[in-house]
Parts: C-alpha cells; structure tokens; sequence
C-alpha cells in the first residue's frame, strides 16, 4: 500500500491535469497505522523486510506529501492513528469528521514516534502539547484536535464529503502556480533566517507578476467580476 500511494503522489506531482490531491480512508477510518502484528517471516517462512526498510519506504510517502507542490486535503472519518495520524498531519488542510479521533498511539505499544510527527507536532500544536500527545498516546476526538491546531475544521460527518469537495473546488478555482509558490515558501520558513525568506518570497513574486493569471486577477479586479486562472 504504501507503494501504490506513493506511486499516487508521485504521478499527481507531475500531472498538470491534477491540482488538488485529497487523501482518505474506506470502511469508516482514516488510517489505524502501521501493521506491526507481523512478524519478521510469515507462515510459509517468506521472510519480510527490515523495519527499516518499512520505515524508509513511510518516510518516502511523508516527504512526497510535504514536498508536493499541489495542495493537499486530508479528509479524516474515523480513526486516525500512529503513521496513520501522522499523514494525515503531512496534509495542508486537514478537514475531520465529528466522530474522527486522532491519536500518536506509538507509546501504547512501546514505539517511539514517527511518520514525521517529532517533526510535524510541535510546529502544529507547540513543543509541551506536541509531547503530551506524544507521551501518553491518548486520543484526541475531533472537537478538541480543532482547538489546539491539529486540524483545520470539524464538521458533521454527513457533511464531510460536501465540506471537503467545496474546499477543492475553492483551491482549483485558484492561481495555481501561486498557490504553488506560497506552499513552497511556508514549507521552507522553519530552516530559513527571515532575510533568506523575504529573499524567497520577492523572487516568487517577481514570478508571479509576470504571469497571466496575475494579469487576468488584476483585469477581473477592475472589471469587478472573478478572475479565471489557467496556470501559466
């Protein structure tokens, strides 16, 4: 699975007829994590990777998600939890259900953390709350994930489906390139002094001045109807 997601993710980097990517689950879950029943050979002495090598391939797929330079959804029902949790937390936008429940349910089972969440919490939720959460492996209903910043919003669960196709329909009624360069640029300001980042930010915009899509957004702004963005 993680294979064919990252394989997802990677053809939806470099598809121009693909421009929002929402990510979810089936039967009434997000994702409960990592299958860590299995052991290192199964019943027909087939021996499985290394731990490592499982790890390596998850990080690939929290790095595809991060560094995607389309925005991301993740449309949470249910539980999301361990790795699960955490690429959930590796999504631009996450929109939840009422009934979806979060939990870095690592140390219940005497695992340290990971799925990049040492890295995605603290900039989430703040250093002391990131290792609350991380110590003690609770769940975080919905209600309470929206009040300390793990997600965007909650919402009904028989809404969750129009609220999150809204949203899309709003990011591809967008400028992509700027939305692009917007992700870009906030993905990078944890490891940039602020004048490597004003650096950054002026020579995206001189970019972006340069496009059609800011020329058609000023023509729509005088013309007082909304712009129509294509991309270039």
């Amino acid at each position: 699975m993680l294979d064919q997601l990252n394989a997802v993710i990677e053809d939806a980097s470099r598809d121009e007829h693909d421009q929002v990517l929402v990510l979810t689950g089936a039967g009434g879950a997000f994702c409960s994590g990592m299958d860590i029943t299995s052991r290192r050979a199964d019943n027909a002495g087939e021996v499985r990777p290394h731990h490592l090598v499982r790890m390596r391939e998850l990080n690939r797929l929290i790095v595809n998600l991060h560094r995607m330079p389309k925005p991301t959804i993740a449309k949470v029902d249910g539980v999301a939890a361990g790795a699960g949790c955490n690429m959930a937390l590796a999504c631009d936008l996450v929109v939840a259900s009422d009934r979806a429940r979060f939990s870095e349910i690592f140390v219940r089972r005497g695992l340290c953390i990971d799925g990049g969440g040492s890295w995605l919490l603290p900039r989430l939720v703040g250093m002391q709350r990131a290792k609350e959460l991380t110590f003690l492996g609770d769940f975080v209903e919905g209600e309470r994930a929206e009040r300390i910043g793990l997600v965007n919003r909650v919402v009904p669960v028989e809404e969750l489906d129009t609220v999150v196709a809204d949203l899309a329909r709003r990011l591809l009624a967008g400028p992509p390139l700027a939305i692009r360069a917007s992700k870009a640029l906030l993905a990078n300001s944890f490891s940039v002094a602020i004048e490597d980042a004003l650096d950054a930010e002026a020579f995206a915009q001189s970019v972006c001045f340069t496009t059609d899509d800011t020329r058609e957004a000023m023509v729509a702004f005088r013309e007082k109807r909304d712009p129509k963005f294509v991309g270039r």
